[in-house]
């Protein structure tokens, strides 16, 4: 028996702060839930039922897929993150930089916002001084929505009311269990939806524009 994809499915999938819909040859999508995928841009990837069921268990829970990267400055904070997250069971995935020469932060905000724009990634993670230019740079990539976090407090409000997808953290203006209660924040906690959804809307329209 085929299964409907419809319009609430594709926006639970925004509700977890992801662009992606995973597609199999037993699914049909329905007209509003295509029509909602070509407004927010979603990625449909198509797969087997057999890869679905190979990799899929109902009650293990599901792994995000991080994308990290940091300028200079932020090089020592990314490999303890990195540790700090794959012990926690996180993927990750590293775009660099890999010591602590002087380089510039676009580059690498750059390809991790990419990794998350493309559907390679579920979130991304960015370290500059302050948190503020790679912020800057990766709002640049379409469907990008970084936010620069300080505090539990911001981590929380960025993912439940504004659906962020990369989180900025300044690596001189934090200390390492500050930058832990962000992260630890930060992935634990959902999209609410609801009247958020509706400014996201406003944010997507102005971008579309673009």
């Amino acid at each position: 028996m085929k299964k409907l994809i419809t319009e609430e499915d594709v926006k639970a999938i925004e509700k977890q702060g992801s662009n992606v819909l995973i597609k199999t040859e037993n699914c049909i999508v329905t007209p509003l839930a295509l029509d909602r995928i070509r407004q927010r841009k979603i990625i449909i990837v198509e797969k087997s039922s057999s890869d679905i069921n190979q990799t899929q268990n109902a009650n293990l829970p599901i792994i995000k897929r991080i994308a990290i990267g940091s300028d200079h400055t932020g090089f020592k904070v990314k490999n303890f993150l990195l540790k700090y997250l794959s012990d926690k069971g996180y993927k990750l995935k590293d775009f660099g930089t890999f010591d602590e020469k002087s380089c510039d932060y676009p580059d690498y905000a750059k390809l991790v916002a990419e990794s998350v724009s493309l559907g390679e990634n579920d979130f991304g993670i960015l370290i500059d001084a302050t948190g503020i230019p790679s912020a800057i740079t990766a709002n640049k990539i379409k469907t990008i929505r970084a936010a620069t976090c300080y505090s539990s407090y911001s981590a929380k409000s960025s993912r439940l009311h504004n659906n962020s997808n990369v989180l900025v953290i300044g690596a001189k203006s934090l200390g390492e269990e500050t930058i832990k209660e962000i992260v630890d924040d930060y992935f634990s906690t959902d999209f609410e939806g609801g009247r958020h959804q509706k400014r996201l809307d406003k944010i997507s329209e102005i971008e579309s524009k673009q």
